[in-house]
């Protein structure tokens, strides 16, 4: 060891180790001291960190880089999901969502709730009929049912759960919201988009104690690291959620960097506390590895329930008729209010858009409060960022806004069949113009949406970057946009460094640098010598969180 520093604690010799750092892309082997990097190079200059307690690691050639940055998931539903949920894939039919239903039923406590995930968004008009929920209530034996789609927007319940939330026959619609009803003879039929879904979620979330929020939020972050994450930005965080993750890291059980996003209106389709009472209270939460620093707000829905905010009309059906455009959630100059009141507080805010009206919107009243408040440090973030003008594109980068690309489907899906549907072919398959925002200077971050996402695995995603082909084999011979593929490289940062700026992780992670948190994964081959429809297939063999394993194959 030479004389300038103490021994390291591990050393990892002889690897193919892309660092994600501009000034050296590769290097054989990386030294650790109480967490943190100290050297990175070759294996014999490294080497001089060793002493005679050091670890030494021998990668044997195998590719390491930097741990994971997802940008935006929702760690409580994904440990729910995990933990408290029937699943079945967006492709599953009908019979096969009533199977699961039926099994799940067979096994239950009286009186218990059925949850699951996650049907597809083209599955909308299939459940939307007196026939399917009958079927529904046969299969769930008497029990409460409730099972949200794909885009965790809207949700699919049977007539025991539409009773135990007061829903009847003439409920009226919610503001925000819908009841679903027969087109033939208007009955309900157990759908609940956008608003509506709240409704039972929060009658459903009064069996959901805190010892189980705090059981789902250790799961999903084991889930993480196994894909690699060691760090995530919570995409809606309410109380339940700020609670957990702060407990977690009290117990030293928080193996990732955790920065949260307050909502500043209760998400429809969540519960738990959230807005000025849950802000009042955010730095009640903030420990070592929790940081509060984003604000939220959902500006519209989802394109395939038609309640994303669009320019154009979309195809008519018979529930919107011709020209419904969907709408925003927020009004002008209340979204200039929240952006205002988040650079203030010195946060940053996460702004659900996915249609480009939206878009326009949010880049509107950022460019407003540009205006009056001149430059800011403070990152906003444009959720999901999936449909934009042409005219808008270069709008990101001159506002100093990040695109947040998530979930990970830049490749054919059931989402874009449901797309399909509700806006015409032709323009659903604009999706997702991640050439023409990284070509304009766009900070682009990467992130799951998990669990929109069925599995948080940044490979997928990566993958679909470079390809725009869906990495499962679904849709065969089908690319979506193919000329805004990108390559692995860039791919690659987006979901490490760029991430981690985004988030205001990047002096602490996303690459591999003396200074930072040893975050880092070992994987099963490099992903550069691989054609790109392998990349998907890639394999974590070993996840490191300040330099120890918190994951291994």
């Amino acid at each position: 060891m030479t004389s300038n520093g103490r021994a390291a604690d591990t050393i990892l010799i002889n690897g193919r180790i892309y660092t994600v750092d501009p000034r050296r892309s590769w290097a054989e082997a990386i030294a650790i001291v109480d967490g943190r990097i100290v050297a990175v190079g070759g294996n014999d200059e490294v080497r001089l960190r060793a002493g005679p307690a050091t670890q030494i690691v021998d990668l044997e050639g195998r590719m390491a880089m930097p741990g994971f940055v997802d940008v935006h998931n929702h760690i409580l539903m994904g440990g729910q999901a995990e933990l408290f949920e029937q699943r079945f894939p967006g492709t599953a039919t009908l019979e096969e969502i009533l199977g699961h239903v039926r099994k799940a039923a067979v096994a239950a406590a009286p009186g218990q709730w059925i949850f699951g995930s996650q049907w597809g968004a083209d599955m909308l008009a299939v459940l939307n009929s007196a026939d399917a929920l009958e079927r529904l209530d046969k299969a769930s034996l008497g029990h409460p049912v409730l099972l949200r789609d794909e885009t965790a927007h809207n949700r699919w319940v049977n007539s025991k759960a539409m009773r135990l939330s007061g829903i009847g026959a003439d409920s009226p619609d919610p503001v925000d919201g819908a009841f679903g009803r027969d087109p033939k003879t208007g009955a309900l039929t157990g759908i609940l988009i956008e608003a509506a879904a709240g409704i039972v979620e929060h009658v459903a979330a009064k069996d959901f104690t805190d010892d189980m929020a705090e059981a789902a939020v250790a799961q999903a972050v084991r889930s993480n690291n196994a894909y690699g994450i060691t760090a995530f930005q919570d995409a809606a965080s309410v109380l339940p959620v700020m609670a957990a993750l702060s407990r977690l890291d009290g117990k030293g059980a928080l193996t990732a960097w955790s920065v949260t996003s307050i909502p500043l209106v209760e998400p429809s389709f969540m519960f738990g506390l959230s807005g000025d009472a849950l802000l009042e209270r955010r730095d009640e939460f903030r420990s070592a590895h929790v940081r509060p620093n984003f604000t939220k707000i959902f500006l519209d829905g989802v394109p395939g329930a038609r309640t994303a905010a669009f320019h154009d009309p979309y195809v008519a059906d018979a529930t919107h008729g011709a020209g419904h455009r969907g709408h925003t959630l927020v009004s002008q100059p209340d979204l200039v209010r929240y952006i205002d009141r988040s650079e203030k507080l010195g946060m940053g805010l996460k702004v659900h858009c996915t249609g480009d009206a939206s878009v326009t919107q949010m880049l509107d009243a950022i460019e407003t409060v540009r205006h009056f408040n001149g430059p800011t440090p403070v990152l906003h973030h444009i959720a999901h960022a999936s449909y934009i003008r042409d005219e808008d594109i270069r709008r990101f980068a001159e506002l100093g806004v990040v695109a947040d690309l998530c979930p990970m489907i830049w490749f054919p899906t059931t989402f874009l069949e449901g797309h399909k549907e509700a806006m015409g072919r032709e323009r659903a398959e604009r999706f997702w113009p991640v050439a023409d925002l990284l070509d304009a200077g766009t900070l682009l971050a990467g992130g799951s949406d998990w669990p929109v996402c069925p599995i948080p695995d940044p490979w997928s995603g990566i993958e679909g970057l470079v390809t725009r082909r869906n990495p499962s084999g679904a849709f065969p011979g089908e690319a979506l946009w193919p000329e805004q593929a990108i390559d692995l490289e860039t791919a690659i940062a987006i979901y490490t460094i760029n991430s981690a700026q985004a988030s205001g992780l990047d002096a602490e992670t996303g690459s591999i640098e003396v200074g930072k948190s040893a975050d880092l994964i070992i994987i099963d081959q490099n992903v550069f010598d691989v054609p790109p429809g392998r990349i998907a297939g890639t394999k974590v063999l070993t996840t490191y969180f300040e330099g120890r394993v918190v994951y291994q194959r």
